[in-house]
């Protein structure tokens, strides 16, 4: 047996070199995707600084490690979550919108004014503010304009 027959041919160098450059750049291209993902996470130097370390010492096992351990959302998606929930509390609280154009309006205005819609009309008895849909005037008792020839009509027959 010759010393030729125990070394690999040049093919098996080639095949290593190739391999070991892929494996590098997969240790690399973890690292760098795992630093862009935490900093979009958090925004805490130790938990960033940490979970490069992981991923860098302990590779896929590191990689698998912080993928069950990072934040859920990101901070983007927890600020559109928070500007949501501000939204749907400001419903929820109360906030009157004009029929006409769905911006906010005051609960005393009497008309928008962005569209000019009518937003309430004034009791012509005691000149209270309405909302359209009443009848009748709950501060006084009067039909609400509109409403007189129908009450007195219906009180007559």
């Amino acid at each position: 047996m010759t010393s030729e027959s125990i070394l690999p041919g040049p093919y098996a160098y080639l095949l290593t070199a190739l391999s070991g450059a892929f494996l590098a750049a997969l240790w690399l291209s973890m690292i760098l995707w795992t630093a862009k993902d935490i900093r979009s996470r958090s925004d805490e130097r130790l938990a960033q600084i940490l979970a490069i370390l992981i991923v860098a010492l302990l590779t896929i096992p590191g990689l698998l490690l912080y993928l069950l351990l990072r934040p859920q959302r990101t901070m983007e998606e927890a600020y559109q979550s928070s500007l949501e929930e501000e939204a749907m509390l400001a419903s929820l609280a109360g906030r009157l919108t004009c029929p006409g154009c769905a911006r906010q309006v005051e609960h005393d205005w009497r008309i928008c004014p962005t569209c000019s819609t009518l937003l309430r009309k004034s009791c012509a008895d005691c000149g209270k503010m309405l909302d359209l849909s009443w009848n009748v005037c709950p501060y006084c008792g009067r039909a609400a304009a509109g409403k007189e020839a129908e009450t007195t009509s219906g009180e007559a027959g």
